[in-house]
């Protein structure tokens, strides 16, 4: 069974920091194509960032302020974001697929984990 598990949102104030973590199991984490989404309230879901061991993609809204790594030894996925802003709000899901292709469509999702930003 594939599980997916987010942690390390929570509420911060505009200019902050937060570190986001997905824990991953029952796949071969290291074959994965591991990333970040997020949805808004009242928003659809949107890519925000996504890592295969060489290869690094962003969201516009989010280049230069979050940074996406994995740690294939802990299957671990993180998400750094700095420089937060009030519209960064929103419930953060970490995914993975075999894909490699763009749009990313993952086979498999966590739960979500909540980021709030407060101006």
């Amino acid at each position: 069974q594939v599980q997916l598990v987010e942690s390390g949102g929570g509420l911060v104030q505009a200019g902050g920091s937060l570190r986001l973590s997905c824990s991953a199991s029952g796949i071969t984490f290291s074959r994965y194509r591991l990333g970040w989404f997020r949805q808004a309230p009242g928003k659809e879901r949107e890519f925000v960032a996504a890592k295969t061991g060489s290869m690094t993609n962003y969201a516009d809204s989010v280049k230069g302020r979050f940074t996406i790594s994995r740690d294939n030894a802990k299957n671990t996925v993180y998400l750094q974001m700095n420089s937060l802003k009030p519209e960064d709000t929103a419930d953060y899901y970490c995914a993975a697929g075999l894909t490699y292709r763009d749009p990313f469509e993952p086979d498999y999702w966590g739960q979500g984990t909540q980021v709030t930003v407060s101006s």
